[in-house]
């Protein structure tokens, strides 16, 4: 006598568990789409501007370098506590808005609170900041 083998492949989930999947899929995406803003210091960072005299612009613009525990105005090294005042007279110097424009160099080392830090000390004294990410240089080959 031969026995006959059940063919139970089609197998269905129980429909209950589709409502909980549903649920838990809607909660999941909720979720993830409810980030909140960042929250920050709002900077107006001015565009580039490409123009022949940018170069001659760049050497009338201020340059402040970020080093790891230093700071330098135009190549010239500043004690943190005298940024402050160095800053502002440098800045008082200048008439006109495009004059104003404060280069922020910063390497890879420097802590983000001493960034913000002297950031701040240069938007308080009335500069306006550009940040230099690449520099462009020409070689000349021989």
């Amino acid at each position: 006598m031969r026995l006959r083998r059940k063919n139970n492949l089609m197998v269905e989930p129980p429909a209950s568990a589709t409502g909980d999947i549903a649920f838990n899929l809607i909660v999941f995406f909720l979720v993830c789409a409810s980030v909140q803003p960042d929250s920050g210091r709002k900077q107006t960072i001015p565009r580039a501007e490409q123009t022949e005299n940018k170069e001659k612009k760049n050497d009338e613009n201020i340059q402040v370098e970020l080093k790891r525990n230093a700071v330098l105005i135009n190549g010239d090294a500043v004690r943190i506590p005298e940024f402050s005042a160095r800053i502002k007279v440098k800045l008082d110097a200048k008439r006109t808005q495009e004059e104003k424009i404060v280069i922020v160099k910063s390497g890879d080392d420097v802590q983000y609170a001493h960034w913000i830090a002297i950031t701040s000390q240069i938007e308080d004294a009335g500069g306006i900041i550009t940040l230099q990410l690449e520099e462009e240089q020409t070689v000349t080959v021989p």
